[in-house]
């Protein structure tokens, strides 16, 4: 059995504020525009952000030397919820006070990343209550949370969702196990909402191997999938082109930079066209972003504080 090496930095006992209704069909623009970073050439670049305690901005503070380019192409704000209200018996949308602070400020937090070129997801976790994404009872149910995502994205003018499948506790105040129809519903109904918009996969979890379900194939809808497993080579068992998957997986600052450096060149010999990465903090971490983008990119990194 793998056991995942992200770690969870928590607020105490999990003290979330809850998103109990979203406007429905409000929209946030995306702030005056700006012109974004130079192009790049090379695999799409995804950094995660543990927002408890670092900013989003950090993921605009690095280029490439050569050229200007972005280092990174995607942020991901970690980590919304997947909570259970007990007395609805229903899955719901929650932001604890980091997530919350990070999206009421989208015009500092997030329009800077946008204004560059960068695009900024939401990804959404388990926590711990029963409630996730393969043990919606019902297909009804599945669209209900997937308009509660949606809605986000409209809300805070977000680029799209990711899922994280981790820490549901399936079963936890009486709900349902995985089922085979639950992540196949929602998915679509996301996808039918935003259809334009991100939808990515970290590949972990009882969701992960549910894809399919009534003759309905969902690997599709998802623009990404990565591997989970930070320090380690995997590919995603998803059936998506090798342009949307990364088998590498690095946690910045914890994972060495020679292994960081041999996954790059290995996505790149290997034809796959994204590298993962996860917890960018505030210190300059140019040299452990450089052991990856000279392999990526032929550049090194700059840190702009």
């Amino acid at each position: 059995m793998f056991t995942p090496v992200r770690s969870r930095i928590r607020t105490a006992a999990l003290a979330l504020s809850a998103i109990t209704a979203l406007a429905l069909g409000a929209t946030a623009t995306t702030g005056a525009a700006a012109a974004p970073a130079p192009a790049k050439q090379g695999p799409t670049s995804v950094a995660y952000v543990e927002v408890n305690n670092n900013s989003m901005l950090n993921v605009g503070k690095y280029t490439l030397a050569n050229g200007g380019g972005n280092v990174f192409d995607v942020a991901v704000i970690f980590a919304a919820n997947i909570n259970y209200n007990t007395g609805t018996k229903a899955a719901t949308l929650y932001f604890n006070e980091n997530v919350q602070r990070v999206l009421d400020n989208a015009a500092t937090q997030i329009r800077p990343l946008q204004q560059r070129g960068i695009k900024v997801v939401l990804s959404v976790l388990g926590n711990h209550q029963g409630a996730g994404f393969a043990n919606f009872p019902s297909q009804q149910a599945a669209s209900t949370f997937a308009k509660q995502l949606s809605d986000t994205v409209a809300k805070y003018g977000l680029d799209g969702i990711d899922f994280d499948d981790e820490y549901a506790e399936y079963g936890n105040n009486g709900t349902g196990q995985p089922n085979a129809s639950s992540f196949v519903y929602l998915v679509s109904a996301l996808r039918a909402n935003m259809p334009d918009k991100i939808i990515s996969l970290y590949n972990i979890g009882p969701a992960a191997s549910r894809l399919s379900y009534g003759g309905v194939d969902i690997s599709s809808k998802f623009d990404y999938a990565w591997n989970p497993y930070y320090g380690t080579w995997q590919v995603p068992g998803i059936a998506l082109p090798k342009s949307k998957l990364s088998p590498a997986a690095v946690e910045i600052g914890g994972t060495s930079q020679s292994t960081a450096a041999n996954l790059a060149r290995r996505t790149v010999s290997e034809g796959y066209g994204v590298y993962l990465t996860y917890n960018l903090d505030g210190a300059d971490r140019s040299a452990d972003v450089s052991a990856f983008t000279r392999e990526l990119y032929g550049s090194d990194a700059h840190y702009t504080p």
